[in-house]
């Protein structure tokens, strides 16, 4: 029993004191980007890399997601009689939590891990040691573009989820007998603003939660190519797990009802 209590309060520990990292290293991440010094250019370089290189993995996993959604959606609508609600159902499945969470997924695996990848490389080959020695704050000058593109390009990237995965749900469902004017009116019905919001507000936060961190993880990596790997590791892991913990938090707050 003891070596259990042993491993259980290890483990506790270390999980709250990555917590704390990533809760520091957004504090300063903050503070850095009103009073440091950071780069505009680095910000639309990482803009670049997160929106429009991620698009191509975004728009197949929408698609195909939206499809299988169509595909379990449709013989129950179907049997029960109630084709005339699938547009609806299926857009607020993708804009309420599918569009959002799978996104903020697939950029951790890519972009979060290319993050901690850079970072942690940097750190083994001294270039944050230089940022330091030319009076620079080395977190603020490469953590607030990072924090800032992820921030603003996960909602963009969530929008075209949607309609790429509506568009996809709609070709499957038009092939089986349903008319574009039932599918649009029934996303018109049941889909409202607040539904939009709700997807948005996930992606920043998501976007947040994937910056912080892969960064947080880049700037603690341990030296050699070993802690690179594991840098990379924890980062996606990390990611992910956050991702799925706030999803639900998010969810229950915003689409729980009263």
């Amino acid at each position: 029993m003891k070596p259990f209590l042993f491993w259980l309060g290890a483990h506790t520990l270390r999980l709250f004191q990555r917590l704390g990292l990533f809760v520091f290293f957004l504090g300063h991440v903050i503070k850095g980007f009103f009073r440091g010094v950071w780069s505009r250019r680095e910000l639309m370089d990482q803009m670049e890399r997160i929106g429009v290189g991620s698009v191509f993995m975004v728009s197949v996993t929408s698609a195909f997601v939206g499809m299988v959604l169509a595909v379990q959606t449709l013989d129950q609508f179907v049997r029960f009689g109630a084709t005339s609600y699938i547009g609806g159902v299926l857009a607020l499945s993708l804009v309420r939590e599918m569009s959002p969470v799978l996104t903020g997924l697939v950029v951790t695996g890519r972009v979060g891990a290319a993050m901690a990848a850079e970072i942690s490389s940097m750190k083994v080959t001294e270039q944050l040691d230089a940022l330091r020695a030319f009076g620079l704050d080395d977190v603020t000058f490469v953590g607030v573009p990072r924090f800032i593109a992820s921030m603003l390009m996960l909602p963009l990237l969530t929008i075209y989820s949607f309609v790429v995965g509506i568009s996809g749900g709609f070709l499957y469902v038009y092939a089986h007998g349903v008319s574009p004017q039932i599918f649009r009116r029934s996303v018109e019905i049941l889909l409202e603003p607040a539904d939009l919001f709700g997807g948005l507000l996930k992606g920043a936060l998501f976007g947040i939660i994937i910056a912080v961190t892969a960064c947080s993880e880049g700037f603690h990596a341990e030296t050699g190519a070993r802690g690179v790997g594991s840098a990379t590791t924890q980062a996606v892991i990390w990611g992910n797990m956050l991702i799925l913990v706030f999803n639900y938090i998010m969810s229950a707050f915003l689409f729980g009802g009263s």
